[in-house]
């Protein structure tokens, strides 16, 4: 399982078969289940509170189909992910009639979105960007977090990933050191598409926020959003 396409497809056959996984992105080692069952074992392997809701691994193109957006939302998401090629989550409205949303078990859902919207990951890596095109093209999506133990910080190398986690999931995949890491331990860059302020100040933020100064006239902020 060498290839991208090759690790996403094991990964998305073991989330629709009720199971678990561990897999690289660009920002970080992330565990990924799609079924309730799966969910919450993922909530319970990382003792993560179910007060905190997990995210949707995506692409530009899920987003454009399931999340409600302004031009000027649009624009800006394109303009990092696609222009600059950077990754980037954000949280945005969702359309509740797309196949991924209403597919979803109401447990998965509950605990992947928050009063209408969700954590959208984008732009993280071929083995990520791969189980996204898969989640669209079936209508099943992938949710999960970063893989490490709750409030630990991410982990950018396998071998970093806590064993109580390595040992617990279905398919544990070693794919060496991620693209990218944070001084501070911290995932990608989390951004509310409805003030343009985040969520959290992650990996690649000075340029994403560069980014929305410069083509946009966005300002983002250095204060964090609260939950």
């Amino acid at each position: 399982m060498e290839k991208p396409q090759d690790i996403a497809k094991a990964v998305f056959d073991t989330v629709s078969n009720s199971q678990t996984a561990i897999f690289r992105t660009d920002v970080g080692y992330a565990i990924v289940g799609q079924t309730a069952g799966a969910i919450q074992k993922i909530f319970e392997y990382k003792k993560r509170s179910f007060n905190k809701p997990c995210g949707c691994f995506g692409s530009i193109e899920m987003f454009r189909e399931m999340i409600q957006f302004t031009t000027k939302q649009l624009n800006f998401v394109e303009a990092v992910t696609l222009g600059a090629n950077l990754p980037l989550s954000i949280v945005g409205r969702y359309d509740p009639n797309h196949p991924i949303i209403k597919n979803a078990d109401p447990f998965v859902l509950k605990n992947a979105s928050k009063t209408g919207t969700i954590d959208l990951l984008m732009n993280a890596g071929p083995i990520h960007n791969e189980i996204a095109r898969l989640a669209l093209k079936s209508g099943k999506g992938v949710f999960g977090s970063s893989a490490n133990m709750s409030l630990s910080g991410s982990k950018y190398d396998f071998n970093d990933v806590e064993s109580e986690l390595r040992d617990k999931v279905d398919l544990p995949v070693d794919s060496g050191k991620t693209k990218y890491d944070h001084p501070e331990g911290l995932g990608s860059t989390i951004i509310d598409l409805d003030t343009f302020e985040p969520f959290r100040i992650g990996i690649c933020f000075d340029e994403i926020r560069k980014i929305a100064k410069e083509k946009f006239n966005i300002k983002i902020g250095k204060t964090v959003i609260k939950p």
